[in-house]
């Protein structure tokens, strides 16, 4: 086990953490130990794939939740569209 597998294991989503997608790092995972001389054992990055996989639960969208949501966005359209024409007839009512 070494750093580059663990963050393999990251991007593919195996922990839950973020959806499955490369993640552009400046510094990959490792970087700043290999540099100071001082590598990651791979007892240390076994510990941190088990540690890291074993909270990771899979993702599950409530379909209630994202059709109530998808109701509410062209409700708040709507308002948001009305405040702003409120708000021009205000200003143009004080500037005339």
């Amino acid at each position: 086990m070494n750093p580059d597998q663990l963050r393999a294991a990251i991007n593919c989503g195996r922990t839950g953490e973020k959806a499955a997608y490369p993640d552009p790092a400046a510094a990959p995972l490792g970087t700043d130990e290999e540099a100071a001389g001082t590598p990651i054992s791979s007892q240390a990055c076994a510990q941190a794939y088990a540690m890291e996989t074993q909270r990771a639960r899979p993702r599950q969208r409530d379909p209630a939740r994202t059709a109530t949501r998808a109701r509410w966005v062209p409700i708040t359209s709507i308002l948001g569209a009305f405040a702003l024409l409120v708000a021009a007839v205000m200003g143009w009512i004080v500037l005339r």
